[in-house]
């Protein structure tokens, strides 16, 4: 059996599957991820030894081997920069896991893997092109074009949260004010709506739903932007659809069916919009589909 092998490298969990030639998981496992260089690299050995025990292939027999994770990835030499979260800072990662496992190990950004994820999901839909917007912490999207990752002349396509849209918004790190990862996000909206919840995206939108007035202006506020992050990618790259997913993506249909709103309030308002359909290029990646995982299985092919 010919398996490809995928490791998204999160944070705190790192998720990974075996993936058969016709696409379909046939194994699927998660373990916590490890801080430092040392403990990275063994969090990824551990997930391809634990995956060739469950499958039975011996890893030499595995057809591919590919890493989404956090931070500036260079695909071709597999180094791994500004992982802060995962205390990485110039880790020649691919080169590592190639040496201990004894066979080539592909590195990609996670956000352009989850892309790859959920292009491969829309395929059987005669989906073209498509853009991935990563809802979590921040915000960026991963654009993928006839089945490969599109990185720009730099590689810095997708970097939307560094656009500036709002003048008088709030300072970005980047160095920029208004940019749209500081109204569009996690962060944003832990901001704007303190709470002792662990999930505050969680817990604005059920305020929201009990009709609390604050609660209403902020997720109006949020889903504006994020529906503005969708028109951008349309409006640039004129992709086929725009799949929302990040960890605010498990806010599930009530996200989708705001932003819709939105966009369909713009259209109602534009002769021009309303050519471009973007309220009905937009998706949402399944809540247990594993994007970054999958797609990481597939970076080799991008």
């Amino acid at each position: 059996m010919s398996l490809r092998i995928g490791i998204d490298i999160g944070g705190t969990k790192t998720d990974a599957v075996a993936v058969a030639e016709s696409g379909q998981i046939v194994q699927r496992l998660r373990l916590p991820t490890g801080f430092g260089p040392e403990a990275v690299v063994e969090t990824a050995v551990a997930a391809v030894t634990s995956l060739s025990t469950a499958t039975g292939v011996p890893v030499s027999e595995f057809a591919s081997i590919g890493i989404g994770i956090p931070g500036a990835v260079d695909p071709v030499s597999g180094r791994v920069t500004h992982a802060v979260n995962l205390g990485l800072e110039g880790l020649e990662l691919g080169a590592e896991l190639s040496r201990l496992l004894g066979r080539p190990v592909r590195i990609d950004n996670d956000v352009n893997a989850a892309a790859l994820g959920a292009f491969h999901l829309l395929e059987k839909q005669q989906s073209h092109s498509l853009a991935f917007l990563n809802l979590g912490t921040g915000l960026a999207a991963g654009i993928v074009i006839d089945g490969r990752v599109w990185r720009g002349s730099r590689g810095t396509a997708g970097e939307i949260g560094h656009i500036p849209v709002d003048p008088e918004g709030p300072e970005c790190p980047c160095g920029q004010r208004g940019c749209l990862e500081m109204l569009a996000s996690g962060s944003a909206i832990a901001r704007q709506w303190p709470t002792e919840d662990p999930k505050p995206a969680r817990a604005l939108f059920a305020a929201a739903a009990a009709g609390d007035a604050r609660a209403l202006r902020v997720r109006q506020r949020f889903v504006e932007n994020v529906a503005a992050a969708v028109r951008i990618l349309v409006l640039t790259v004129d992709v086929d659809s725009v799949v929302i997913g990040g960890g605010l993506s498990s806010l599930g249909p009530v996200l989708l069916d705001e932003v819709r709103a939105v966009l369909a309030s713009w259209e109602a308002a534009s002769p021009f919009l309303a050519s471009t359909r973007l309220s009905e290029r937009v998706a949402i990646v399944p809540l247990d589909f594993p994007a970054a995982a999958v797609g990481a299985a597939l970076v080799g092919l991008s």
